[in-house]
């Protein structure tokens, strides 16, 4: 599918920019994504919102969050009123990775958006978003079939 092959060369893009920061700071895939996003998210801040959004597997996150939180990068804090939430805090050791990854970001979106007028930018952004919005909603449906196919087979 045309679509398919064209978005890889855009993540492969970010992937080699955002590696140059992973391969300076010794850091994983998994923890400079989720360092830039607790930063660019600060209200989305617990391991359960990070999975959901980024899409990505629970121990995943959970394996990464362990090992920022060991080198000092992150910070968990359990809330006094639900034992269960636990939010995610950066450290001030996090703050040079996270200015490199901003520049990385910069530099990306400098990139693959240049040429593209103001109008053009809004234009892309919005079309995205309609292409995400009907692939989500698709995912729900499927998995609300999967679910009662299996209600159905107990």
């Amino acid at each position: 599918m045309y679509f398919w092959d064209k978005h890889k060369a855009i993540t492969s893009y970010y992937e080699l920019l955002s590696g140059e920061v992973c391969d300076r700071y010794e850091l994983t895939q998994m923890e400079y994504d989720i360092l830039m996003f607790l930063h660019n998210n600060p209200q989305l801040n617990t391991a359960a919102e990070i999975v959901k959004i980024r899409k990505s597997t629970k121990s995943h996150v959970s394996t990464s969050l362990k090992k920022l939180e060991n080198r000092g990068f992150v910070k968990r804090i359990q809330s006094e009123d639900n034992k269960k939430h636990i939010e995610i805090v950066l450290l001030d050791r996090a703050a040079l990775i996270v200015e490199a990854g901003l520049n990385a970001q910069k530099q990306f979106a400098q990139d693959v958006l240049s040429g593209l007028t103001k109008e053009e930018r809004h234009m892309c952004i919005k079309v995205f978003d309609k292409i995400c919005n009907n692939a989500e909603e698709h995912l729900r449906e499927y998995k609300r079939s999967i679910f009662n196919n299996e209600r159905k087979q107990l």
